[in-house]
């Protein structure tokens, strides 16, 4: 059966013919390694990785084994499981603001119940959230998330049908890495907010000097809760996440991906105190935030991402990683040099992609100035040429090789000579 095939069939049965994520006009059949194949069997550098989790790549032989080992003993219980506390107890030894760990499914229900949690700690209502940031589906993460009507701050936009009134009268919107007015609306709000929740990197754009550190004293001062939405960044920047790289330490994280080892797992971590508010015996009913999930901590996911952890605090593998997205982003920044392509390279080496811009990039007002149109060009050619990479966003692997990185310089050369 070919792509053809399996693109309409999809489009019988799912809206849009997709799952709602990546280009559905892509099926993929395997992934091995740093290596996907789509249904026609044509293979691809894999960069898209799963948005992030297989940071190890596809199919690691010791993370098969563990799952492996572990599926003739149960795919989940709706109970504790012993693999599940393991994981937790790892969790809070490597993140700074981690004492206690309450588990979930997604990054983006970690996201919601982290805003929740901060308001059943302060008892205020507002968020505070910056444009262009990525917190989930909920909906006071679909406010200003990729508005196309650009306001003014902070005002919220939403950006998705269904969503009502009351929700984006208590969500104010600012410039991410602009301090002077994070401060100043904090001040004006700061008896009402009950947490600021921020991507330490915000998509792929990296805060300037100051801002992390900024909004950590603006939160203490007024007795808000700050939230780093680490689903992306945990485990990926370093072992103990961006709060850990760069030095500031939130009062809440979020993590995801990594942590399940490309099972669906993530997680809300903080203070004992504050994760006291899920639980009723400690708190009484007034302060008690309910959670639960059918595969909450599964233990197939579980098991996967104590192995991924485990392999992760070898030594060296950081220092890897960050190696192979430094080659990564001189591969394509030099391409586009030579063809003569204005463009900036945005991001850390972690995780970074192309902005064609002349501009300096501190926020997703300055991403938006970037070349669309040879945005779209370019990412295309790059899958033309076996390529496979998401539009704004080029995520590097521990399983990529020399052979690899030269395809994808082949690739990014006559992609940059397309333009």
């Amino acid at each position: 059966m070919t792509s053809t095939d399996w693109i309409d069939r999809a489009h019988a049965v799912l809206p849009a013919g997709g799952f709602g994520n990546f280009d559905p006009d892509i099926v993929i059949r395997e992934g091995v390694g740093p290596h996907v194949w789509d249904a026609c069997g044509k293979r691809y550098i894999d960069y898209l990785i799963g948005s992030g989790p297989m940071l190890l790549g596809h199919g690691h032989p010791e993370v098969l084994d563990a799952v492996r080992e572990q599926l003739p003993k149960g795919l989940t219980f709706f109970a504790n499981n012993a693999a599940g506390i393991a994981l937790a107890e790892e969790i809070c030894r490597a993140v700074a603001c981690a004492q206690q760990v309450r588990f979930v499914s997604s990054g983006g229900e970690a996201d919601m119940y982290a805003m929740r949690l901060a308001r059943a700690y302060t008892r205020r209502e507002k968020i505070m959230k910056f444009e262009g940031g990525y917190h989930g589906m909920s909906a006071e993460a679909q406010m200003s998330l990729a508005p196309k009507r650009l306001v003014n701050f902070p005002v919220a936009v939403p950006d998705s049908a269904g969503i009502p009134q009351s929700v984006r009268d208590d969500v104010l919107v600012a410039p991410f890495n602009d301090i002077d007015f994070a401060r100043s609306l904090i001040a004006q709000h700061g008896d009402e907010i009950a947490g600021v929740i921020v991507e330490p990197l915000q998509r792929i754009v990296p805060p300037v000097p100051g801002f992390l550190e900024a909004l950590r004293e603006e939160c203490t001062k007024h007795g808000i809760l700050l939230i780093f939405d680490e689903v992306v960044t945990g485990f990926r920047f370093s072992y103990g996440g961006a709060q850990a790289l760069y030095g500031v330490t939130p009062d809440i994280c979020t993590l995801g991906k990594v942590i399940g080892g490309g099972f669906p797992l993530a997680a809300i971590a903080a203070s004992t105190e504050i994760m006291a508010h899920f639980d009723i015996g400690r708190v009484g009913a007034e302060g008690f935030l309910m959670q639960l999930g059918t595969l909450s901590g599964n233990p197939v996911a579980a098991v996967a991402g104590l192995k991924t952890l485990e392999i992760l605090r070898r030594p060296g593998q950081y220092d890897k990683l960050r190696k192979t997205g430094e080659t990564l982003m001189t591969i394509f920044s030099d391409a586009l040099t030579r063809a003569g392509h204005a463009h900036r390279i945005v991001g850390d080496p972690a995780m970074f992609d192309v902005v064609f811009t002349e501009r300096p990039v501190h926020n997703y007002r300055d991403v938006l100035q970037g070349d669309a149109g040879k945005n779209a060009v370019f990412n295309q050619v790059l899958r033309d040429h076996g390529i496979l990479k998401s539009p704004g966003k080029l995520y590097p692997c521990l399983a990529l090789t020399d052979a690899d990185l030269e395809a994808t310089a082949e690739a990014a050369t006559n992609a940059a000579n397309r333009l």
